[in-house]
This record gives structure tokens, C-alpha cells and sequence, in this order.
């Protein structure tokens, strides 16, 4: 879509792919096993958890969700969603998975978004005399977003967080009647953006955020995941970011899946108590 006062597309750049999948164990079918089938269940599906852990591009990791939306979601990053269903199918292949019932999946791609990286580009690149809408000055421009993207790959092609805990959930800009994120002229929409990553920052030493953009890949436009070893700081910051403009006006937020971190080799704890 078209800034309707600029005329200019807020930019992205994307690193991988993103899946989280959430399934509910069936514990009777589960408890129902002889403890060494049980074992063997358990033990297949923790050494594929670190096999898929372990892979050159991307990353795995198992958590326990807690509450009543789901028993177990995988979070795993590839380079492409042809390569995420090749490892979902995968999954599905194990014994424990006849004992899972999907509850939920979500698909989006790490983005960073370049609202101010876009501008300073803009900028630097009209500085040096080239004229707008011309081929110089889009080449020029498009290596100034590939420069960028050099300098952010550590955000775009990271593993999963380590940290202890993680808080997932979609969610949109509102576009309706009354209230139009994307009716916004760019540079309000920059400035709203400006103000809300400064609260974001003020958490950056205890939370990792990872961005995942979804339009066309799923049903919200965005899927956000807060990693932490304290939970309490995903109360704090959502609570604090529902009163600034760009959440209060313009945010609506999907589920919410809240969960532990599991290592491989502790599965089978999560899975029998």
C-alpha cells in the first residue's frame, strides 16, 4: 500500500521464517502406556528436538505453555516455509505425535522495520544530488537498504533466545472507519513508532523481542514473541505499551501463549510430571 501523503512504502528487511506450533497432549491415550514405551515415546521425540536444535540454518526450541490453549509449542526458524513444513511434517512422522493434538500454529518471517532507517537513507542518498524517481536514484537507495541489512543480520538470522520463558501472540494495526493505521501519512506513523520502540527499550536488557511480519502468510499482520527469565516483564512492558498512541489507538492483539523453556532432555518431565 501506498503512503497517501508521501507516496512511499515503508520498507522492510526479513531474515527467517518462523513457525510456532502448538499441540495438546492427549494424557489419557499418554498415561496410558507402559512406562517403557512411555520412555521410548519420550526419548525419540527429545532426540529429534535436539537434532532439529542442532541444524546449520535456523533453529529449535520445545516449550511447555501453560494454561489451558496448549501443553507443548515448538518455535522453529528456517530459511524458508517450504523448509518449516519439510521440519513440521517431520514432527508429525515421531510416536508422540499420535499422542498430540494440534492446537495452534503461526506463520510470519523476522522483519526489522527501516521507518527510521528509510528516512535516513532517503536522505543520505539525496544529499548526493541524485534526483527522486529516477533509476540512479533508486539503485543508489537500494544499496543503502542492502547496507543495512548487513549491519542488522544479527537480529534477522539469530537462534531462538535462551532465555527461560516466552510470550507469543499476533496481532494487527487497526485499519477500520474511524481509526486507519495505514491512512496515517508516514512520518506520523514514524514518529508513533519512534515513541514505542523507546518503551520497548527501556526492557532491552531483560527481554529479547522478535518480530515477525505475517501479512499475506497468516492471519494477523504481525506475530510477536518476548523472550525472558522473568514473566513478570511481559506484564510490565505490554501494560505499559497499551497506553501509548501507537497501542492504544491503533493496536488490536490476538491470543496469547505463555510457556517454559525445555531442553531436549528434559521432555519427558513436561510430558509426565
Amino acid at each position: 500500500m501506498t503512503d497517501t501523503a508521501t507516496g512511499e512504502v515503508p520498507q522492510t528487511i526479513e531474515g527467517w521464517y518462523t513457525l510456532h506450533d502448538v499441540y495438546r497432549v492427549d494424557w489419557p491415550r499418554l498415561k496410558a502406556l507402559p512406562a517403557e514405551r512411555r520412555d521410548e515415546v519420550v526419548a525419540e521425540a527429545s532426540a529429534w528436538i535436539a537434532e532439529a536444535a542442532a541444524v546449520e540454518r535456523g533453529d529449535t526450541k520445545a516449550y511447555s505453555v501453560v494454561g489451558h490453549k496448549g501443553d507443548l509449542m515448538l518455535v522453529h526458524y528456517r530459511e524458508s516455509p517450504a523448509v518449516l513444513g519439510s521440519v513440521e511434517r517431520s514432527f508429525r512422522g515421531l510416536d508422540l505425535a499420535d499422542l498430540l493434538v494440534p492446537a495452534y500454529s503461526y506463520l510470519s518471517v523476522i522483519e526489522v522495520s527501516l521507518y527510521e532507517v528509510q528516512a535516513m537513507a532517503v536522505r543520505r542518498v539525496m544529499q548526493s544530488g541524485l534526483e527522486r524517481g529516477t533509476s540512479e536514484f533508486d539503485a543508489a537507495l537500494a544499496d543503502e537498504f542492502e547496507k543495512q541489512k548487513e549491519r542488522m543480520g544479527g537480529r534477522l538470522w539469530r537462534d531462538v533466545p535462551e532465555h527461560g520463558y516466552i510470550c507469543f501472540y499476533p496481532m494487527n494495526k487497526r485499519r477500520g472507519e474511524t481509526v486507519n493505521w495505514y491512512a496515517l501519512p508516514l512520518e506520523d506513523r514514524r514518529a508513533l513508532m519512534r515513541k514505542h520502540g523507546s518503551i520497548g527499550h527501556k526492557y532491552h536488557e531483560v527481554v529479547t523481542q522478535i518480530i515477525g511480519g505475517s501479512v499475506g502468510l497468516d492471519d494477523w499482520e504481525w506475530g510477536v514473541s518476548l523472550h525472558s527469565d522473568d514473566p513478570l516483564v511481559f506484564k510490565k512492558l505490554i501494560y505499559e505499551m497499551r497506553f501509548d498512541p501507537a497501542s492504544a489507538l491503533y493496536a488490536e492483539f490476538g491470543p496469547f501463549y505463555v510457556g517454559t523453556l525445555v531442553a531436549p532432555d528434559a521432555l519427558g518431565d513436561s510430558l509426565t510430571g
